[in-house]
């Protein structure tokens, strides 16, 4: 399948590019973001052509050039909820992922860098969350920002991603082994 190269038409931002397969691609970053209460911060969002499906997945976003994921996944938590970390506390990447997904109604691939983070108990309530650095793309697609105790993410009926989210950060808190794996295969996810 070929799909268009971005273009303003589309909404995607100037950090996707045509990728070898004709599909606009980035790079990305995301956070694990995890309390003092081993809960997990999530976002929960929609795409524009399919506003009735919804799904929870990690903070993150693209990697703007010159950036490094370190720094990038820092600024996208920063931007997306307000919460600052030092990026000498991320820990990993624990997992990459390639995925292929629709946004703003285009097929789109993206790699992803995935890093752990951990919170004292500044900064754990919904109410010291901020959207305020949430973009007009943002602003149309993200319904909420939630902290989720594990065992209770574990029994949403919307989908999760990455896939196995649950088990992936049960593992992580048991102790990273300094290992970064790679979650196998593409999917048909949100961001």
């Amino acid at each position: 399948m070929t799909a268009a190269a971005p273009s303003p038409a589309h909404g995607l931002g100037p950090d996707w590019v045509p990728g070898p397969d004709g599909l606009p691609f980035r790079r990305a970053a995301r956070v694990i973001l995890v309390d003092a209460s081993d809960r997990v911060l999530l976002m929960r969002g929609h795409d524009v052509d399919q506003p009735s499906r919804s799904w929870w997945f990690t903070v993150g976003g693209g990697i703007d050039p010159g950036e490094d994921a370190r720094s990038a996944a820092v600024r996208e938590l920063r931007e997306e909820t307000g919460l600052e970390v030092d990026v000498a506390s991320l820990v990993g990447p624990v997992v990459t992922r390639s995925a292929v997904f629709d946004f703003l109604a285009v097929t789109c691939r993206q790699d992803e860098e995935i890093f752990l983070a951990r919170l004292d108990e500044h900064g754990t309530h919904e109410d010291d969350l901020s959207r305020d650095g949430w973009t007009d793309v943002e602003r149309r697609i993200l319904d909420e920002l939630r902290w989720w105790p594990l065992d209770a993410l574990a029994g949403v009926t919307e989908e999760v991603f990455p896939e196995g989210l649950v088990d992936l950060v049960r593992g992580l808190l048991a102790g990273w082994d300094g290992v970064t794996r790679h979650l196998g295969g593409t999917d048909r996810t949100g961001r």
